[in-house]
Parts: structure tokens; C-alpha cells; sequence
């Protein structure tokens, strides 16, 4: 049997309800699927068939691969539109390191995650890594120029990047056919815990 894994940082609940509360009033404005708040994370790697036996190898080599990785202290700012903003799929928030440096931290976490997984023998979404929480999905694609602005003017709070989720993504089991997400594992970074 296989499942869909994905590695991530989740922010963590302040973090979440900050970005919730800036997008709350404004969600009305926009016809797409929006992402629920329980559900943002930033993606470091995807797996889409992954055979169940191979998860607990990869949690393995995923601890020990960003046991060496520092942490960095992150927050969500600015936007992020897929493809582009003229006719994109998918708008996001960026996921910014605060500390000078931080752009490779977040890089590395993103590298040895899926490296850990072509070493456990798992194929990876090879999708350039582009640090950011999807907020939202386009019904058809379109020009989103207006919403990327509004992002311009968003900050969240700080946090310490120091934990990488490995959630199973059950597809469609959720409410209104959206995925359910299990975390299977939670993989300190630097050493932590």
C-alpha cells in the first residue's frame, strides 16, 4: 500500500492566527479555495507515492540528515503567486528568514528532506523550493495583481523554525473533499529535544 507524504514546517498557532485574522475580512473579496488554518504549512518536500513500509526510513535518515541543520527564526510576509500574478493557480505567503543567513537554512531543510527521501528510495515532487504557505487556490487561473499587493503590507510574528512535520495527506477524506493531513512524525531540528 502507498501514501501520499509531504515533510514541513508548520507555523506554529499565534503565527496561524495572525495571518487568519489578516485575511479573515478580506476573504469575502475572493472567489477561491481557501486553505484552512489548521492546514498551512510550508512544504520542504512532497512525496506522492510513498510505500507505507519505506515512512519509518525515512523519518530516520530525516532526523539524523537536519540534526546538523541550525534553526532559524522565520515569520510569514509578502506574497507569493503561482505561475505568476497575471494568471496564476495558487497565492501564498512567503516564509522570510529574519536573521541574515536564514535563506540557507531554509534552503538546506528543503534539500536534506528530500534527499532523506531519495536515499529511503522515494520519489520527490522535484518542484523548485520556493518558501511559502498556500493561502489559497484559484477556481480557474487568473490575474490575483490586487491580492499580491494587499500581501505586500503583511508581517506575521516571528518563530523559531526548529521542528520539520512528516504528515501522511489522505486525499479527499476531509470535510468538502479536501485532504486530511496525520502526522506521522515530528523531526527536531539542530539536535533540539
Amino acid at each position: 500500500m502507498t501514501v501520499r507524504l509531504f515533510a514541513a514546517v508548520v507555523p506554529p498557532s499565534d503565527a496561524v492566527e495572525h495571518l487568519d485574522d489578516f485575511l479573515s475580512v478580506r476573504r469575502a473579496a475572493g472567489d477561491f479555495r481557501w486553505t484552512p488554518a489548521d492546514q498551512l504549512h510550508l512544504t520542504l518536500a512532497f512525496m506522492a507515492e510513498v510505500e507505507e513500509w519505506r515512512a519509518d526510513e525515512y523519518v530516520d535518515r530525516l532526523a539524523d540528515s537536519l540534526a546538523r541543520v541550525p534553526v532559524a527564526t522565520v515569520r510569514l510576509a509578502g506574497p507569493v503567486a503561482f505561475p505568476h500574478a497575471a494568471d496564476a493557480r495558487v497565492l501564498g505567503v512567503g516564509v522570510s528568514p529574519v536573521e541574515e543567513g536564514g535563506d540557507d537554512v531554509l534552503d538546506r531543510l528543503a534539500t536534506r528532506s528530500r534527499s532523506a527521501a531519495v536515499a529511503s528510495g522515494i520519489e520527490v515532487d522535484g518542484q523548485r523550493f520556493r518558501p511559502h504557505v498556500t493561502v489559497a487556490r484559484m477556481r480557474r487561473p487568473g490575474d490575483i495583481t490586487s491580492w499580491v499587493r494587499l500581501l505586500e503590507t503583511y508581517s506575521g510574528p516571528q518563530w523559531p523554525a526548529a521542528e520539520v512535520e512528516v504528515v501522511v495527506s489522505h486525499l479527499g477524506e476531509g470535510a468538502r473533499g479536501r485532504p486530511r493531513y496525520e502526522t506521522l512524525a515530528v523531526v527536531p531540528v539542530g539536535g533540539q529535544g
